[in-house]
């Protein structure tokens, strides 16, 4: 597997960190080894595990991609919202172990899982597009739109207001909180306990769940390589 991201199998558990440079910046390179450990998570019929480093998920989408040309900005948002679908229809199960900071697409990696686990401290977590002088994409606003509060919806994407991890719990980014000592324990074990449900079961509920939503993703993916963001 690819050194961006390590990819480690252990009784059922698929457990992918990543790994790029400080901030774990989303670049192309990324997203082929993030479908790439899927892919094998999938052969192997595991609960996903994914985390990033000490203090950090991701900040986002690797800016010197971003700003090199706008047909490649163009491109690494379909792909990167092409990994947020992939991971919304994800046949098994997918934790996030949140091991600080979630910053626009790092904070999308937490609304394209199943649960999401974050850890205490002084850590950022939200879109941050408008304070960066990026227009939210169409695939952005609805995946916020449906997995976040109403409330909490617009103040993220229209306002780019960050959350600290306990309101990121009440907003919609997160689902617990817990010591960073123990993220990985809390989250193998949350794993250990998916691995009991059916998974065709959990396949099929899944996909009928978010079958509107997909829909509104794949015409949202399109629209998006259509305008410049």
């Amino acid at each position: 597997m690819s050194d961006l991201i390590h990819y480690q199998l252990d009784d059922g558990i698929a457990t992918l960190t990543l790994n790029n440079g400080k901030v774990n910046a989303i670049s192309p390179d990324v997203i082929v080894a993030f479908n790439a450990a899927l892919d094998r998570a999938e052969q192997d019929r595991a609960v996903v595990i994914i985390t990033g480093q000490p203090g950090i998920l991701s900040g986002g989408y690797d800016l010197k991609v971003m700003t090199s040309s706008p047909q490649n900005a163009v491109n690494l948002v379909a792909a990167g919202s092409t990994l947020a679908r992939r991971m919304l229809a994800h046949p098994f199960p997918i934790i996030v172990a949140c091991s600080g900071h979630a910053v626009a697409k790092g904070a999308f990696i937490l609304l394209s899982s199943d649960y999401r686990i974050g850890v205490e401290g002084t850590f950022s977590i939200g879109l941050n597009e408008v304070q960066i002088g990026m227009t939210m994409h169409h695939v952005g606003i609805e995946l916020a739109r449906d997995r976040l509060r109403k409330s909490a919806f617009h103040r993220s994407v229209i306002n780019g207001e960050m959350f600290d991890p306990q309101s990121a719990v009440d907003a919609g980014f997160l689902d617990k909180v817990v010591p960073a000592e123990q993220l990985m324990a809390t989250a193998l074990a949350a794993a250990a306990q998916l691995k009991k449900i059916n998974m065709t079961a959990h396949r099929n509920t899944k996909l009928k769940v978010r079958k509107a939503l997909l829909e509104t993703l794949d015409a949202a993916i399109e629209a998006d390589r259509q305008l410049p963001l």
